[in-house]
């Protein structure tokens, strides 16, 4: 299967290695700590790593729940048939503990020339053995690090990868963090080969997933993708969120109810809680810690509205996985239809809901994108992009120009969103986002006014910028 994208985190890998190859570093060896969610291919990066560099490499798969002694014997079984020059001399040996295993990983790696050593999905060896963290930094320290060795520490439970690396864990310090998203939006252009405007629809809909990306054919529009997908009960579109999630809570839990309330458009604390219950609201002891969890995992995001005014109560959650965020509001209810063979039922239902579903889902993104195209001539203080909204949502603005967050000093612009297919942003909507702007703290009647459109812009606003879905494609170039 065709590698797509990931030319910045190919680059970025590439560079540890030369890096290795030179001795750039305080240490002949150098480690990296790659996270990311599941399926998002971190696993296939690090491969294509290993399969484009002509160096010696043993990638090492870990099994979650498997006996520690059985991962130790088959982490030896790999090293041993890597071909690294010294696999020879590790062949047959036994090891009691990890401190073991990872010494003879050290005899088997050469002095004089990089290697690269992978060991993936870490979180689920330090959850079967404790004292693997322990030996992987006392055999570092006394072996690995001063052999020319990248190691990549490779795991998708992102609480975990952040606790190894905290101060006071045995291998604090020792390691680069690096976290690895889906693929960008540009990078879902270049795979589908659509226009901007439909790769964004793309991307809303795939999440940059790189399974469900490369299931797209390129040229085909939106409608042709879902019809196949949802007339398909294999497709990656509908399986893999399912996997995904099961990945991460294999059983049914109230993390997962919370999930599911958030994921059908329930967006603050109180109507969470309210869907996410069973005989009555959740109790707040209980959706605090939850929600706290499933931020720290990445699974879902918070926004607080961005002026100078702090204002951290009066959060709005969203899925952060862009994917999961359309499987849990469509693909969901979609597979009994799709497995009972209505997958056009299930087409009709998603085209009902999609235009209003799209112009939030889309606003993330324009954010994101618009934070990497500023601070630019224009806006050469403008370092954040945010929304704003009071507590009830009237006004809620789409965008807020900032030259810091969460709290900003100055208020830089303020702007709207509008993501019709075929009518541009017009003098209404401008109009309307004059007389809100004034509302958001720290702006004053004189705030630039900003406009972001699926579908251009009529003749005469008074605009101080305008971009559009070609813009925010270019941003992630």
């Amino acid at each position: 299967m065709a590698f797509h994208g990931r030319s910045a985190d190919l680059r970025l890998l590439r560079r540890q290695l030369e890096d290795v190859h030179t001795g750039a570093g305080t240490t002949s060896g150098r480690a990296l700590m790659v996270s990311g969610r599941r399926r998002v291919g971190k696993s296939r990066l690090v491969q294509e790593l290993c399969d484009r560099a002509d160096v010696p490499s043993v990638v090492f798969q870990a099994t979650r729940r498997r006996s520690t002694s059985a991962e130790r014997r088959d982490f030896l079984d790999t090293v041993s048939q890597a071909g690294l020059p010294g696999s020879d001399l590790v062949a047959g040996l036994t090891a009691s503990d990890w401190n073991q295993a990872l010494r003879s990983l050290a005899i088997a790696l050469p002095d004089d020339r990089p290697a690269i050593v992978v060991i993936d999905e870490l979180p689920w060896l330090t959850e079967q053995d404790p004292e693997l963290e322990g030996a992987l930094q006392t055999v570092w320290d006394q072996h690995l690090s001063h052999k020319p060795v990248l190691l990549i520490l490779v795991g998708s439970d992102l609480s975990v990868m952040t606790a190894l690396q905290q101060h006071g864990r045995p291998f604090f310090g020792r390691a680069r963090p690096m976290h690895i998203e889906p693929l960008h939006v540009a990078d879902v252009q270049d795979a589908t080969g659509l226009d901007a405007a439909a790769a964004i629809d793309a991307y809303l809909v795939t999440g940059g997933f790189p399974e469900v990306v490369q299931s797209w054919q390129p040229g085909t529009p939106l409608r042709a993708f879902l019809h196949e997908s949802l007339t398909d009960p294999l497709s990656p579109l509908l399986v893999s969120g399912e996997l995904s999630l099961l990945g991460e809570f294999p059983e049914p839990t109230a993390a997962r109810a919370v999930l599911d309330a958030v994921g059908s458009g329930e967006r603050t604390f109180s109507t969470i809680a309210a869907a996410a219950g069973n005989d009555g609201p959740l109790k707040s002891g209980t959706l605090g810690p939850l929600l706290t969890s499933l931020l720290s995992r990445s699974v879902l995001a918070a926004d607080s509205p961005l002026s100078t005014r702090a204002d951290s109560k009066n959060k709005r959650y969203r899925i952060a996985d862009t994917y999961l965020r359309f499987w849990l509001a469509f693909i969901r209810r979609a597979l009994p239809l799709a497995e009972r063979g209505h997958g056009e039922r299930a087409l009709e239902h998603i085209e009902r809901s999609w235009t209003s579903w799209r112009g939030r889902a889309v606003e993330p993104l324009v954010r994101a994108s618009l934070e990497r195209l500023l601070p630019d001539n224009s806006w050469p203080t403008a370092a954040a992009v945010g929304g704003w909204w009071n507590r009830q949502n009237n006004p809620e603005v789409d965008l807020v120009g900032a030259d810091r967050e969460p709290v900003a000093r100055s208020v830089e612009f303020v702007g709207s969103v509008k993501w019709h297919d075929t009518r541009p942003f017009d003098r209404r909507e401008y109009d309307a986002l004059a007389r809100a702007a004034v509302a958001v703290p720290g702006a004053d009647e004189g705030v630039p006014l900003v406009g972001v459109s699926r579908s251009g812009f009529s003749d005469g606003l008074p605009l101080a910028a305008t971009w559009g879905p070609e813009d925010l494609v270019a941003a992630w170039r």
